[in-house]
């Protein structure tokens, strides 16, 4: 590979990281830097890393699966095949579907962060708490990232295969394409070399001090952790599989744009520029990065254990896209030479969000610099 990725480990501060190419349908895997500021174990390519919401990938890939077998229609209402699904808007409640889901257009609120536990019940628990918590849009309205709507279709799985989550994926996705380092929980990870997060605090990289939250979100993006090897053995499925390239296609063609050059989404997989898809991932200070170029059959993973691996990430995936797929990469956003200076009187005021209700906030400094928006 054309990097010396200990150097950009050590350039960019990051503990350690993986990285996995696939072009001519081979996959090149290296790793460097250790596992743990705090235990300096070595990282391996066949160590696990967390892949946080890529992990919705997966999700969508199970769904599209049920969808195959002909027991789930992605424009049916969720409540037909969830006896006792409720949301606080019954107008809602009888509309939502697992599209308006897997193109996070639903109107659930994404954070709804609300722990039910570590057992097999956990995702069933938290997606009846959703009776009680704000919906804030009427579904199909507009996008609105939600890992609330992704624990939902998480559940969906777990009804329509009578099976825990954790043991869906494993039968229908791990097992067969034979992810010999794919962990779907902590007890699984903790037999292999697993990646702790790091993150910034008070200017030094520190290992984080848990390794995730809640069970319940796990079809949303807090538990599989998995080696960038075995995670584009997943990608060459969706590249060799036909009736998964319907996860591809554009389903919403105006998204914010956060600085990561998303221009569309699909069923799970965010759209950029040329023809590229893929994900990112943050889960307890790991972040992850998957591009894909499906034409050129080219694709590179990038596994951090850094909330800051992102430059690091950005000049490799740059440059495999561009020397294989003849693809550019949307650069990171700085902030401009000559910030623009708006009036931060208009921000203040009382914020409402669940679940904290009120918080005031008042003005703390008079002038604030405009970021214009990212390319």
């Amino acid at each position: 590979m054309g990097w010396d990725l200990g150097e950009l480990v050590a350039k960019y501060d990051v503990p350690g990281a993986q990285v996995a190419v696939l072009a001519n349908g081979e996959i090149r895997d290296e790793a460097a830097g250790v596992l743990s500021l705090r235990t300096q174990v070595e990282a391996t390519t066949d160590s696990v890393f967390k892949i946080g919401s890529i992990t919705k990938i997966w999700t969508a890939t199970l769904i599209q699966q049920l969808v195959d077998d002909g027991v789930l229609d992605l424009d049916r209402p969720v409540r037909d095949y969830l006896p006792g699904f409720r949301l606080s808007d019954p107008a809602a409640t009888a509309s939502l579907t697992a599209r308006h889901l897997l193109t996070h257009t639903g109107g659930i609120d994404g954070n709804h962060f609300t722990d039910t536990g570590r057992n097999n019940d956990a995702i069933e628990k938290f997606v009846a708490t959703l009776s009680e918590a704000d919906h804030f849009l009427p579904p199909d309205t507009v996008f609105s990232y939600s890992n609330s709507g992704y624990v939902v279709l998480g559940r969906l799985v777990e009804v329509l295969r009578d099976k825990p989550f954790h043991d869906v994926l494993r039968e229908r996705l791990v097992t067969p394409l034979g992810l010999h380092t794919a962990a779907t929980d902590p007890y699984e990870a903790i037999l292999h070399r697993a990646a702790v997060g790091h993150v910034q605090t008070g200017g030094q990289v520190v290992p984080a001090k848990a390794w995730a939250v809640s069970y319940y979100s796990a079809p949303s993006g807090s538990h599989l952790a998995i080696s960038a090897r075995d995670l584009l053995e997943f990608v060459r499925l969706h590249l060799t599989d036909h009736a998964l390239a319907a996860l591809r296609e554009p389903q919403v063609e105006s998204v914010p744009d956060f600085g990561g050059g998303v221009i569309g989404w699909g069923l799970g997989w965010m759209l950029y520029q040329d023809g590229v898809v893929g994900h990112t991932g943050v889960s307890k200070g790991q972040k992850a990065w998957l591009r894909v170029v499906p034409s050129a059959g080219v694709a590179v993973a990038v596994l951090t254990n850094s909330t800051g691996g992102a430059p690091l990430a950005y000049e490799i995936f740059g440059a495999v896209l561009r020397d294989l797929a003849g693809v550019e990469t949307a650069p990171l956003p700085v902030p401009p030479s000559n910030p623009t200076e708006i009036d931060a009187d208009r921000m203040c005021g009382t914020y409402r969000f669940h679940p904290v209700r009120h918080h005031p906030y008042q003005r703390a400094r008079p002038r604030l610099p405009h970021l214009p928006p990212t390319q």
